[in-house]
């Protein structure tokens, strides 16, 4: 195997990891297929258990923050064609006020 075809063979390996497909495959799955894929949820509940059992507040927070990132996302992104209105933008914005104010409420607020 030369390295052209090499090349060529890793191209179309990484090709549904282009940033297009990615994206178009967010729009089209819905929270139920994503959070009922095993891979998924066997990181979810590993990371989560890293967090309990280190008594992490940095892992449980981030774990938090990026599920909730995931639902504002799939929930507020305008459908395919469509462009970003105020409507659309609220979501993003109460929805990263929220994550933000329980981040800052549980890192500096509330102590051990």
């Amino acid at each position: 195997m030369d390295k052209q075809q090499l090349l060529e063979k890793t191209t179309e390996t990484l090709r549904p990891f282009e940033t297009a497909n990615l994206i178009n495959t967010m729009q089209h799955l819905n929270v139920k297929q994503i959070f009922s894929h095993p891979a998924v949820l066997i990181m979810i509940i590993a990371i989560f258990f890293f967090g309990v059992i280190k008594r992490s507040k940095i892992v449980l927070l981030s774990l938090f923050s990026l599920i909730c990132f995931a639902l504002i996302v799939r929930y507020a992104m305008p459908a395919p064609g469509d462009d970003l209105s105020m409507s659309s933008v609220l979501p993003f914005i109460f929805g990263g006020l929220v994550i933000g104010c329980v981040i800052i409420y549980f890192s500096f607020i509330k102590s051990d």
